[in-house]
């Protein structure tokens, strides 16, 4: 990732990472519990303060564990040290300095320079009294700060805006894609990210639900920038049993939410089932561009007929997103992923794809001589004027006699002869019927 301003933030688990992170970037982005190792990937994130641009990542806690999932997180957390411009290291002065803390510290004096040490949960007068002990780890004073309560975070931005420059923002700056990957647990998203950053950013394992929160990769693909969005696994209501689950769906969709493009992952080898099409359904009604991408493709026994087959029950189960491109992938042996982008892109070109007025009105006056509108609840509609309101997704009003002389049938028709000549692949298409009289 080669941008400045980078910080990552570091310590062991639970000592206030996450609560520190989502403090700097002003709203909830990490999941925050109790329990200890919740943040298992770097989350990254980007905060404008001051004309300056951060981009803060939030690591699993470095664990000197055995286990092969805290051995991976603490794999993952090092890595972000070599990303980083600036690294937070993290120290709970309620617990005091462990074996653990020590070890992180060996590591950090290497880089000392780049490196400040924070004491969180400093709230109390008697917790000030633990902060000469910091001392001893080598890497300078300490600042004091309360990540859940705020203490020390206004010197903290102080100290971050005098170190990092105003950077010069150019406003001919290509356009920034988001794609959320989304999906159910273990179909593969995390595995797709990596083979399209070629590394293993994400934490890879085949436990369901290792990625709890929203992953942010930032990367420049043929000049343009893409931030990747790599997604916990979205569960049906019922098995979210625990609030920390429950926390982890609503990033998820939060992804969806602030995404151009969604890049849905199915697993070749399982049916499509209610939680894919409620996926799909969140994703279609926030009109997000949308890009199917079919995992495990070479985990299948396939005949001439298997790809049209396998296309036919897409279409059929997921209906209302016709519109979106389907690709056959192997993330393990990286067959077509280089589609993956692509399409995404083309889907983000077309969904911001603007039409004049005056091609619109030609084509309008073609539908309608093909296929006129019929009489319907008393009346015939009659289209006097069409114009395209907004892009992204593209939504165009339609000047009428009376919209309620406009069956559904008809509006899809529409909808369709609009896809037909514009095309806007992978996007929704958003009619409003309008009276004429707010033709004015």
């Amino acid at each position: 990732m080669s941008l400045s301003n980078i910080i990552a933030i570091v310590g062991r688990p639970n000592v206030g990472k996450s609560t520190l992170f989502n403090r700097l970037a002003g709203q909830r982005i990490a999941v925050v519990h109790e329990r200890a190792g919740v943040t298992r990937d770097r989350l990254t994130t980007v905060v404008e303060k001051a004309d300056r641009r951060f981009y803060l990542i939030d690591t699993g806690g470095i664990s000197m564990g055995s286990e092969e999932l805290k051995e991976k997180t603490t794999v993952s957390a090092l890595e972000a040290l070599e990303e980083a411009n600036l690294v937070l290291f993290m120290i709970d002065v309620r617990t005091g300095i462990t074996e653990e803390d020590l070890a992180v510290a060996k590591i950090l004096r290497r880089q000392s320079s780049r490196v400040w040490l924070l004491a969180n949960k400093v709230e109390r007068i008697e917790d000030r009294h633990e902060l000469h002990d910091l001392y001893s780890l080598g890497l300078g004073e300490p600042m004091s700060v309360s990540a859940l309560h705020g203490e020390g975070i206004h010197e903290l931005w102080d100290r971050l805006l005098d170190t990092f420059p105003p950077e010069e923002m150019d406003p001919q700056a290509e356009r920034r894609m988001h794609l959320a990957m989304v999906g159910r647990p273990n179909v593969g998203k995390s595995s797709i990210t990596n083979a399209i950053l070629g590394v293993d950013r994400m934490i890879v394992s085949d436990i369901p639900g290792t990625t709890r929160d929203s992953v942010d990769s930032m990367i420049k693909w043929h000049g343009k920038d893409v931030v990747l969005v790599d997604t916990a696994g979205l569960r049906k209501k019922a098995r979210v049993k625990e609030r920390l689950e429950y926390y982890s769906n609503l990033r998820s969709l939060s992804s969806i939410d602030r995404a151009e493009v969604t890049i849905l992952v199915l697993d070749a080898t399982r049916e499509i089932g209610e939680q894919d099409q409620k996926i799909a359904s969140y994703a279609h009604e926030a009109g997000r561009g949308i890009v199917l991408v079919v995992n495990k493709w070479d985990l299948l026994d396939k005949s001439s007929e298997t790809l049209g087959e396998f296309v036919t029950k897409v279409r059929e189960e997921l209906e209302f997103i016709d519109y979106a491109p389907i690709i056959f992938v192997s993330a393990e042996t990286k067959q077509r992923i280089h589609q993956v982008l692509e399409t995404a892109w083309r889907v983000y070109e077309e969904r911001g794809r603007k039409i004049t007025t005056s091609k619109l009105n030609d084509f309008i006056q073609e539908m309608v001589s093909f296929k006129p509108p019929h009489h319907y609840k008393g009346g015939t509609g009659k289209i006097y004027y069409t114009t395209q309101l907004a892009t992204a997704p593209p939504t165009f009003a339609v000047f009428v006699n009376n919209p309620e002389w406009f069956p559904e049938h008809y509006r899809r028709f529409m909808v369709n002869q609009f896809r037909k000549a514009f095309s806007f692949e992978g996007s929704r298409i958003r009619l409003r019927f309008k009276p004429r009289k707010e033709l004015k």
